[in-house]
């Protein structure tokens, strides 16, 4: 069955949707308005609700189906596992905030999100960081690299780290595979990410007024762990992303699957919620200053998000961009997934990657050339630190951060004032060393 064509015009909802989400904290009173997360809610489905009549009037509900219900119900069902069971883990402590001891804490996350996921090293890993950071004067610029690092780059060597790879993965994909191919550009985007942010650290330290470095000093305390049961639990949230598929269980996969066995994995996501709040004492998340507002904030912009993407996304495959080089493959999959999700985003261009000619003597990798692979990897994964919207965690660092009293920048001071002039540059030599 061909896909009906998608109009121009019909990419307006999704653009409205993005400049929603930046400029109306910028505007007096608006900004306030658009804190609660009830007001984001509206927004999503005055925006939402006639893209999804139009579609379903169409003939394109299933499109619309699919994009809600196998994708938007998964992502949100996954980020939600991630940050009960790592918010229920509660590491208290306040370390000396050094340059060199708020590298090491971004350090740590940059290797842990490979293999319990960007969300879950980050979810673990802020509020630490943010006691941490509590007595500096100047603390946005941890936040802002903490995003870059640990919410993203650090997600690129398993299928476990980043949405994308896992839907790579399942098209076939070994799951070793980017360990093995992609280590280089992990490894050298992390450690120029580190230097640099230590650099800058180094900076503010010197700048920062000595009654706040005695504090830090004076309030240190010992790191001690509690909700240690949450290992169990995050331990089944990365094992039921890595078994729970149509690749171990082919019945989820059958065409005529029933929609309840195609969501079993999201099925366990909800029992290990359940479970990691029911078995959680109340004191370790009182402790952790836990709130429900961050991934609340996360499922209301994302749902606009993902209804008014989808005719975004139909009409890309109809009009597909004409990119034919690796490095191509790099930007064009890196500029869309820091607006759309880059999990769809990464299908989109792998589509697109199917079409071209495989060189004599190399051997396809889920399909495709590696060199398309390695490109749409790091673009999808890399460039979703470009923006707020780029990836999920992005949206729960922030607000945790601003639980925390941290004026963060608005969504264009974020991109003007630190992804485009620190990471875009990152990339870029990452870029020109590898493909």
């Amino acid at each position: 069955m061909l896909e009906h064509l998608i109009p121009a015009w019909m990419l307006i909802p999704f653009a409205v949707m993005l400049l929603c989400i930046a400029v109306l904290p910028l505007i007096p009173h608006v900004g306030e308005w658009w804190e609660h997360n009830l007001h984001k809610l509206y927004v999503s489905l005055i925006l939402g609700v006639p893209v999804g009549i139009w579609l379903v009037c169409n003939q394109m509900g299933p499109e619309l189906e699919h994009q809600m219900i196998y994708d938007y119900v998964p992502f949100i069902l996954l980020l939600m596992a991630l940050f009960v069971t790592t918010g229920g883990i509660c590491i208290r402590g306040d370390l000396k905030a050094s340059p060199l001891t708020n590298t090491v804490i971004l350090g740590l996350g940059w290797v842990l999100a490979s293999f319990m996921g960007t969300t879950g090293a980050a979810m673990l890993l802020i509020r630490l960081l943010l006691n941490t950071i509590k007595q500096r004067k100047y603390k946005v610029h941890t936040v802002l690299f903490f995003i870059a690092i640990v919410a993203n780059c650090g997600g690129l060597l398993s299928p476990l780290g980043d949405p994308p790879l896992f839907l790579l993965f399942q098209k076939g994909t070994p799951f070793v595979w980017w360990l093995q191919n992609m280590i280089g550009e992990w490894f050298v985007t992390g450690a120029l990410l580190l230097i640099i942010y230590y650099c800058v650290d180094l900076y503010y330290f010197k700048k920062e007024p000595l009654e706040h470095i005695r504090a830090d000093v004076r309030e240190a305390k010992q790191l001690r762990m509690t909700g240690l049961i949450n290992i169990f639990w995050l331990l089944g949230v990365v094992c039921s992303t890595m078994f729970i598929n149509s690749t171990y269980i082919p019945a989820m996969g059958a065409h005529d699957a029933p929609w309840y066995l195609k969501l079993l994995r999201e099925w366990v996501f909800i029992l290990i919620i359940a479970g990691s709040w029911l078995t959680t004492k109340k004191a370790v998340r009182v402790n952790n200053n836990y709130s429900w507002t961050p991934i609340l904030e996360v499922a209301c912009v994302f749902l606009g998000i993902f209804v008014t993407m989808t005719p975004a996304l139909m009409y890309l495959r109809q009009h597909p961009l004409p990119v034919q080089h690796a490095w191509e493959f790099v930007y064009c999959t890196g500029a869309l997934s820091a607006f759309l999700d880059n999990a769809p985003t990464a299908m989109v261009f792998h589509a697109t990657a199917t079409t071209l000619p495989i060189p004599e003597g190399v051997e396809a990798v889920a399909g495709i050339a590696p060199d398309y692979l390695k490109a749409i990897s790091m673009g999808a994964v890399f460039f979703g630190a470009l923006t707020y919207i780029g990836n999920g965690p992005n949206f729960m660092v922030k607000s945790i951060a601003e639980q925390e009293k941290i004026e963060m920048p608005s969504f264009f001071g974020y991109m003007i004032k630190f992804s485009l002039i620190v990471l875009l540059p990152v990339y870029i030599i990452v870029q020109l060393l590898f493909i």
